[in-house]
This record gives structure tokens, C-alpha cells and sequence, in this order.
């Protein structure tokens, strides 16, 4: 038994004999049927761990609580779970899926091993990842760029820290996953991590969200519910696009932070909270506070420990790993984990800007896994126009005889129009997006004779 020593096993104790897990004389096997209880024994201190459920959101809802670090396997011993599911559960944390058969004797244990061998494997591969990179890929962030380890610097002494974080970055960068990272390594990671999106509730329902209410407060108020504020309690509150919500919200927020005490609407009592609150925008709200657009005393109690989330299109570094990671991922869910990038497939992806960041690269990753066949080498052909059509600038304006200024003049022109059609003809957004300014911008137009 060679690698794996203890095992914790969740859910239904009557399964071990058909796992074949409980005779092993070698292995020390604790059960706990409850998830809640078992995420108090330390679950990250066993080998691996067993998940025995009965359903897709049984199995999410317990994957979510346990929050392990991706170093620990989890395979998922379940009745049912149709191919919609796997990927999800995969992307939650477990490492294998195994459906249940009526009938059917199932040996867990070479699978356990074999999960426990290739998390060794992975540690062993990554000893020269520089330790920060290590912790952070523990969380599931990848990268060891120099502009994520000042990312994993800032998150490290965040995980230790009480005062409120505010992620800032673009859309796609990853921010929710931060603040898990953030949760996970804090002190208050046995507690929970309650996650809202402040810009899909209106005002009304977001206040009912967050503070709860009291039975009859408003028409279909019919029982008590408490907010998720008081769901958080002891843990952490992520508030993700909290730059979208109303000035009054944002006053009767600023008093929550202020006093640390929640009233339910229609309420009279109030309740105090010890909730970590770790807030993101993709808006610059230090500018929205300068502009007034956005209340700059809360800004400030938001503000007390910024992390700014840098662009894929800055971490070109990344870029190939995180292809690879998603590849893994979301090749075991397709039955097509041999799959792997081409030269060709590689050049293309660092050579894309990636406006959607990590989000955009993993859906280009998921779609071509759904156009390949098992064992395919990914090519320019298996991903969407938006990446192959940058490649036809440089086939298209290659001439024999051209200069190297002539050729890269041809391809910087072309790219310029696709950045003015994009932005339906603004100057100004489309200079923002190539990184130059406006007068850089009326420059080149009038050299390449651009109208």
C-alpha cells in the first residue's frame, strides 16, 4: 500500500465493504457520514478522501465545504451524475467521478492509489516553482509569473491579516477564485464562504440578499429568512461587482462595515456579525470615488488591503499553463485527457490578447475539447475565428522581397482596424486597448492612412 496511509471517507458508512476500503489491514480509514463534521477533523491531513453520495448536487455542495487544496485527491463515489454534471465536479475539486452500479462489486482501492501517486507526482514536479507559486497553485491559481507572485505575496499576507480586501481587475482574471484562495488559508476557513453577485439583484432584493428579512416585511415575505451576512458568520462574505450597486445601498452597507450589526428588513433588532469581507470590482473605484460616482468612504473601508489582478494579455508566461491545467480539467470530464496542445496551437494562443483574460482562454479551451477527437493534437483549426483570424494578417501580408518594418507596419495596420471595429470607431476605448494614447493612436492612423 505503497503511498496512500489513511483515507477519510464521507457519506454513507454501509459502502465501505463494497469499496473494498474498510478490509484493507494496512489503511487507516476514519468515517463521518455528516460533511459539516468531517470538514472539522482536518481533512487536509489525510491521503485522500472518499465522497460517498447520491447525487451531482449532493457531491457539489459537499466538495464546496470541504475546500481542499487540489494536493489532496477526492474521488467521488456516486449513484448517479449525468455527463452535464462531471465537468462541474471536476472544476469543484474532485479528482475522479465513479458511478455507482447496481450489483457491481467496485475495487476503490488502485484508483485511490493511483490518485494518491499522481498528486506525488505533481508535488515532485513543481519542488522548483518558486513557494509562493506552490501555495497559490495548492489554492488552484496558476501562475508563477513575476506579476502573480507579487499577487501570491499580497494574498499570503491577506490570508493572515482581519482588514477587508478589495480585488480589482478586468472581468476573466479570477477574482473569486482569489477570494477562495484568500478564505482557504485564512483562520476562518472551517467557517463559511458565502459569494454574491451585487450586480445581478436590485437594490430591494439585494438588501433582503444580504440583511435578511422578517416575515411579512414586504409583499411574499412569508416566513423569516435570515441574510447572508448572518450565513457568514465566523467565515467570509465575498461581495463580487460591488462597484454596481446604488448609492443608498452603498450608505446602508458602509453602516454594516461601521457597526459590524445587521437589522432584517422589517425588522427591529439588530444582530451583530463577525463576517471577513473581501469585495471586487472591475471598475477602478478609486476613480469612481474621486468622481463621485461611487461613495468614497466606503471606497476606504473597502480599500484597506487593495490587490490589483494584472490582464492575462501581462502574464504571456501563464498563458501556456493555464491551457494545459484547463486541458486536464475538463479533458478527464470529456473522456479525452489525452489531448494535448500542438506547436502551432501554442504559438496562437500567446500570440492573442485575450480581452476576456482566464475566462475567455478557458472557453476557448472547452470548446476546442469539444471539437477534438480523443487523442487529438490541438491545432489553430480546433479554436474559434477569433484566435485563427489573428494568424491572417501575418499570412496575408508576407511578401518576398518586403522589409521587416514593411511587414510588421502591414500587420500593426490591420490590427488597428479590428480595433477601431470592435470598438464601433472610438478612438479613445480603441486606444486604451492597444495600451497606447490617443495622440500614439491618431499617429499611426494618419501613417498607415487609416480613416
Amino acid at each position: 500500500m505503497a503511498g496512500i496511509r489513511s483515507v477519510l471517507w464521507i457519506g454513507r458508512g454501509e459502502h465501505f465493504p463494497a469499496g473494498s476500503v474498510a478490509e484493507a489491514p494496512a489503511l487507516d480509514v476514519v468515517w463521518e457520514r455528516d460533511v459539516a463534521r468531517a470538514a472539522r477533523l482536518s481533512p487536509e491531513s489525510f491521503h485522500a478522501v472518499v465522497l460517498d453520495v447520491e447525487d451531482a448536487d449532493q457531491a457539489r455542495e459537499g466538495l464546496r465545504a470541504l475546500e481542499l487544496p487540489t494536493s489532496i485527491p477526492v474521488l467521488v463515489r456516486i449513484d448517479r451524475c449525468d455527463e452535464a454534471h462531471l465537468a462541474g465536479l471536476h472544476a469543484d475539486g474532485a479528482s475522479e467521478v465513479v458511478q455507482r452500479e447496481a450489483g457491481a462489486t467496485l475495487d476503490l482501492l488502485p484508483r485511490l492509489e493511483r490518485l494518491v501517486r499522481q498528486a506525488a507526482e505533481r508535488r515532485s514536479a513543481t519542488r522548483l516553482v518558486p513557494a509562493p507559486a506552490r501555495r497559490a497553485a495548492d489554492q488552484g491559481l496558476i501562475g508563477d509569473g513575476p506579476e502573480m507572485q507579487q499577487v501570491y505575496g499580497l494574498l499570503a499576507v491577506a490570508s493572515r491579516s482581519r482588514a477587508t480586501v478589495l480585488l480589482q481587475g478586468e472581468t476573466g482574471t479570477g477574482k473569486e477564485l482569489v477570494a477562495r484562495a484568500i478564505h482557504r488559508a485564512s483562520p476562518r476557513r472551517r467557517a463559511a464562504f458565502v459569494a454574491i453577485n451585487c450586480a445581478a439583484f436590485p437594490d430591494t432584493l439585494l438588501e433582503s440578499e444580504l440583511f435578511g428579512h422578517q416575515r411579512g416585511a414586504f409583499t411574499g415575505a412569508e416566513r423569516d429568512k435570515p441574510g447572508l451576512f448572518e450565513t457568514a458568520d465566523a467565515g467570509t462574505l465575498f461581495l463580487d461587482e460591488v462597484g454596481e450597486t446604488s448609492a443608498p445601498f452603498q450608505a446602508k452597507l458602509l453602516r454594516v462595515l461601521q457597526e459590524r450589526e445587521v437589522r432584517r428588513l422589517g425588522g427591529t433588532r439588530a444582530r451583530r456579525v463577525d463576517v471577513r469581507i473581501i469585495a471586487a470590482s472591475n471598475r477602478d473605484l478609486r476613480a469612481d470615488a474621486q468622481r463621485a460616482a461611487f461613495r468614497a468612504d466606503l471606497y476606504y473601508r473597502l480599500a484597506v488591503f487593495p490587490i490589483h489582478l494584472p490582464p492575462l494579455r501581462k502574464r504571456p508566461s501563464d498563458v501556456i499553463p493555464l491551457a494545459r491545467h484547463f486541458l486536464a480539467l475538463y479533458g478527464r470530464a470529456e473522456n479525452k485527457a489525452e489531448v494535448q496542445l500542438s506547436h502551432e496551437a501554442q504559438r496562437l494562443l500567446q500570440a492573442y490578447s485575450w480581452p476576456g483574460n482566464v475566462r475567455e482562454l478557458e472557453n476557448e479551451v472547452q470548446r476546442a475539447l469539444a471539437i477534438a477527437e480523443p487523442g487529438d493534437s490541438l491545432s489553430a483549426s480546433h479554436f474559434s475565428e477569433r484566435l485563427s483570424g489573428i494568424l491572417e494578417p501575418v499570412e496575408a501580408t508576407f511578401r518576398a522581397g518586403e522589409t521587416l518594418r514593411d511587414t510588421l507596419g502591414r500587420i500593426e495596420a490591420w490590427l488597428i482596424r479590428r480595433a477601431l471595429d470592435t470598438h464601433g470607431g472610438r478612438r479613445a476605448a480603441t486606444a486604451r486597448r492597444l495600451g497606447i494614447t490617443r495622440e500614439g493612436l491618431y499617429k499611426k492612423m494618419k501613417r498607415y492612412r487609416i480613416e
